[in-house]
């Protein structure tokens, strides 16, 4: 399997603005967003410090509802 790649909450932003999702509120540091088909996320964006593995996997898993390896490629094809 493929490793995932280390992001800031600012590139994970960034990704998931190039793959449909768009930046609904912000407040502090957290970023909201929000997909069309209903999809929902909050990404921390803590001057550019890198996501702990832990988060960005659950945010692939369970708010993205993407398997590891499908991120990875999608991640790799759009960076």
């Amino acid at each position: 399997m493929p490793k995932l790649p280390v992001l800031s909450g600012k590139e994970l932003v960034k990704f998931l603005e190039t793959i449909g999702f768009s930046q609904t509120r912000q407040k502090g540091s957290h970023v909201r967003m929000h997909s069309s088909d209903g999809r929902m996320t909050t990404i921390p964006v803590h001057a550019n410090r890198e996501i702990p593995k832990g988060l960005l996997r659950k945010i692939i898993r369970e708010d993205l509802q993407l398997g590891l390896e499908d991120f990875i490629e999608i991640y790799s094809k759009n960076k």
